[in-house]
């Protein structure tokens, strides 16, 4: 489709002759390189990882972020801002958009194709010195494609998505220069993906030069363990998290301690969060972004304006009582603790683990980008994800041991938990309104389970509470706001930081729940996703 997919091979048209032509184009014909060796192969797969990531325009969607204008500088740190937070449909851009995350996502997936397609014309997947870049090429598409169906369509139903607005799955590469898409559906989007997975898992290596920005076996593992979640195969969910986190998962959980000797400066807390050498970050992805500004220690305040203020740390999520901490927490029970900035322009809590760096295309002029780096795939973030996979297939106490072994890591004293705790502490928590919040909201997943009140739905919210302090700053809060159809509002401070107002809201089934495709997309003949 035309300007939606970067990787477009363009010939130039050239009229000829009937004679004297054997010569012709014994030469390629541009500056485009063959890919007609293994070492080429591995280098054109640096390019099948994605540069854009969607963290910060996902938080901004959920409710992780209010208007905080009445508190910090009421000024909008631009147009598209306004339009994520408020859920309407994207006309503007910024490094962060909706729009970059989907071109680059089909970059990624155009060059896993042309590297499989290279794979196959040296000898395929059985050539030794092909078959990890094979697995490598086949994790990448998945993923990529993972990214854009969780993004731009309904989360996985079963019983919708056979219906339900999917995206194209591209298995080749490119070659025409105005070819036209269908979107197919969810439940196409989701096989293709287990296949990828299914396929790409026997052949994944090891053997980088800088792993921890590949997909290695355990990266690629803890990839499978957050697809087979979504996809309500909980049995396989366990088993890749198995595999990715091993007999001993303890020791790969994210070590505070050692952390500790950079405690005390954000850019070299933030820079040792995302670090290659620690144990707990599978996965690093390097990004052009924005994120340091919502996520940065007093920068600009029209940036804090829609963001996570103290008040929902303290109601929702950090401070708030949970059933690791019954009678709550300050910042100095925690290993890593949150950071609480409250004056008369400044209101937000943040968690040091988003470097800024400063890439200079012009060091003369001064100018370049920000960037930023993200720790996509962490063991912490898989073992809530088996936690969470062992509850829906009825495992309490399986899950309740993840629970307190990612508690006794995160916390300096938890609270040990027992599923019958866990139930007992909710049965005192009421649900959440947003004038009343709280860290328990009525749960309408797609998928079964059990009644309000029950160890499961209790240990269920355990697990997403869990997940949100993990996952801060991360935007996977929002991706599971819509597998469990939790409604939530776009709220406003008053100048006191209390919830004054609220402006909209977003129910169970509203389809603003999937981001429009972007307008050159559309321009281009892709089905709009239904409003």
């Amino acid at each position: 489709m035309k300007n939606i997919f970067k990787y477009i091979v363009l010939i130039a048209g050239v009229a000829l002759c009937a004679v004297s032509c054997d010569k012709f184009l014994d030469t390629m014909p541009d500056n485009r390189t063959e890919i007609d060796s293994p070492t080429k192969v591995k280098a054109l797969l640096v390019s099948a990882y994605p540069t854009r990531h969607y963290a910060l325009f996902a938080e901004l969607l959920s409710d992780d972020c209010d208007d905080n204008g009445a508190v910090v500088s009421n000024n909008s740190p631009g147009r598209y801002y306004e339009q994520i937070w408020n859920w309407q449909d994207i006309t503007e851009t910024a490094n962060d958009s909706p729009d970059n995350v989907w071109t680059n996502n089909w970059g990624c997936i155009a060059a896993a194709n042309q590297a499989l397609e290279a794979i196959e014309e040296l000898g395929g997947k059985d050539n030794p010195e092909l078959s990890a870049s094979y697995g490598e090429a086949l994790i990448c598409r998945a993923s990529a494609h993972f990214t854009l169906v969780n993004l731009f369509c309904l989360n996985y139903n079963p019983a919708t998505a056979a219906t339900d607005q999917g995206i194209p799955y591209m298995e080749e590469p490119e070659k025409s220069l105005n070819p036209k898409y269908e979107r197919g559906n969810v439940a196409d989007v989701y096989a293709k993906i287990d296949r990828d997975v299914e396929e790409g898992l026997k052949y994944i290596g090891d053997e980088y030069n800088v792993p921890k920005y590949h997909f290695t076996r355990q990266a690629a593992y803890a990839f499978a363990t957050r697809f087979y979640l979504f996809y309500q195969k909980y049995d396989k969910a366990i088993e890749c998290a198995n595999a990715c986190l091993g007999s001993a998962p303890a020791n790969l959980l994210r070590n505070y301690d050692e952390m500790q000797a950079n405690y005390g400066n954000i850019t070299d807390a933030s820079i040792a969060y995302v670090s290659s050498d620690v144990k707990s970050n599978l996965l690093l992805q390097t990004n052009m972004s924005s994120m340091f500004a919502y996520f940065f220690r007093n920068y600009s305040g029209s940036y804090k304006r829609f963001g996570f203020n103290t008040k929902i740390a303290e109601t929702e999520v950090f401070y708030a009582k949970s059933p690791w901490a019954p009678d709550g927490l300050t910042a100095s029970g925690y290993r890593w603790r949150p950071r609480n900035y409250n004056s008369s322009n400044l209101h937000y809590t943040l968690l040091w683990k988003i470097p800024s760096m400063f890439e200079y295309t012009d060091p003369v002029a001064g100018i370049g980008y920000r960037q930023t780096i993200v720790a996509s795939l962490t063991a912490d973030e898989v073992l809530l994800e088996r936690a969470e996979a062992y509850v829906l297939s009825g495992n309490y106490q399986a899950a309740v041991d993840d629970l307190n072994m990612w508690a006794k890591n995160f916390y300096v004293s938890p609270t040990v938990m027992t599923p019958a705790s866990i139930q007992e502490f909710y049965a005192g928590v009421p649900y959440y309104t947003w004038i009343d919040p709280t860290s328990k909201r009525h749960l309408n997943p797609a998928f079964e389970i059990d009644s309000e009140g029950s160890v499961q739905e209790a240990m269920i919210h355990a697990v997403l509470n869990a997940k949100r302090i993990e996952n801060f700053a991360y935007g996977m809060r929002w991706l599971d706001i819509k597998r469990y159809g939790i409604k939530i509002y776009r709220r406003f401070s008053d100048a006191n930081a209390y919830i004054d107002h609220i402006s909209d809201s977003l129910d169970v089934n509203d389809l603003r729940r999937a981001i429009q495709v972007p307008q050159r997309a559309r321009d281009a003949g892709l089905e709009p996703t239904k409003r």
